[in-house]
């Protein structure tokens, strides 16, 4: 069971759902609308103990680690 990322075309609220059907529409959990788009999943990697060239996902919008959701702190890795 994939968890994908969306984004209200309404509301503009991101969030973030488990889809069990590829065909599934979303609803946003803020406002209820069905208007909802899917956005490109971020990562990051970390490869021979170095850091990627870059910031790969780890801004305050999403990304990070659970105790932090987000950012870069000492917790994460």
């Amino acid at each position: 069971m994939p968890i994908y990322e969306y984004t209200c075309t309404r509301c503009g609220r991101e969030f973030e759902e488990i889809i069990f059907n590829a065909d599934e529409t979303v609803a946003c959990p803020s406002c209820e609308s069905r208007e909802t788009r899917k956005l490109m999943s971020r990562c990051r990697s970390k490869m021979a103990g170095k850091e990627p060239a870059g910031d790969l996902g780890m801004s305050a919008g999403g990304g990070g680690c659970s105790s932090c959701g987000g950012g870069s702190c000492a917790t994460c890795g």
